[in-house]
């Protein structure tokens, strides 16, 4: 339901209001075809899966111009959603599995999206510079900083340095232990009020 979004976000435009509704039609129907998300919880998709990308809208405001890399992106997330709402910065979606990328592509098409590039494989072929890496539940974040690391820029245009933005859930203890210091961690539920959030939280890492 649109209204997931538009009750924390109150600024959309048409435009915008048009896409995110859109994704409630265009994700069933390609899951119908193939296994984008879990087939349970396709009936979550607004709560689950793209009000939960929102959440790094709510930690970060981007500036147009900025520039950033989805890891892992899988279907889209957080990627798309974000590029809906911040339609002014550029969006590199990475991902090992080509049909969900074909997803992807399809649904940037038929929305109007035209801020998303996609990349079929491995996070080390990836060339280029990016303001902020933004990832949901890939992979632990000891691995992840050193494969991402020389991939965020080093000019900054944003308020916050630049660096990498992870949705993650549940005890984050032992990941974070070894980067605790440059470490920031929010708790979703701060943004949003579903109990889907009770345990997610956002990571920023500035690299």
């Amino acid at each position: 339901m649109i209204e997931t979004i538009t009750k924390y976000f109150h600024s959309l435009s048409d435009i915008q209001i048009k896409q995110f509704a859109a994704l409630g039609e265009l994700y069933p129907e390609w899951n119908s075809k193939i296994n984008v998300i879990s087939r349970k919880d396709i009936d979550n998709l607004f709560v689950n899966h793209i009000l939960h990308s929102l959440a790094i809208a709510k930690f970060i405001d981007f500036k147009p111009g900025t520039s950033i890399l989805d890891f892992g992106t899988g279907g889209g997330f957080p990627g798309v959603p974000l590029a809906i709402m911040f339609p002014e910065s550029r969006f590199h979606l990475v991902d090992r599995i080509g049909k969900k990328l074909k997803v992807v592509d399809d649904i940037s098409e038929r929305i109007g999206l035209s801020n998303i590039k996609t990349q079929h494989g491995d996070i080390k072929e990836v060339k280029g510079s990016f303001d902020f890496v933004v990832s949901r539940a890939v992979m632990n974040l000891n691995d992840m900083i050193p494969l991402v690391r020389k991939l965020v820029s080093k000019t900054c245009i944003n308020a916050m340095p630049n660096g990498l933005i992870c949705l993650k859930g549940g005890n984050l203890d032992a990941e974070l232990h070894n980067v605790k210091a440059s470490a920031i961690v929010e708790d979703i539920e701060n943004y949003f009020e579903e109990e889907f959030f009770a345990t997610k939280k956002v990571v920023y890492i500035q690299l």
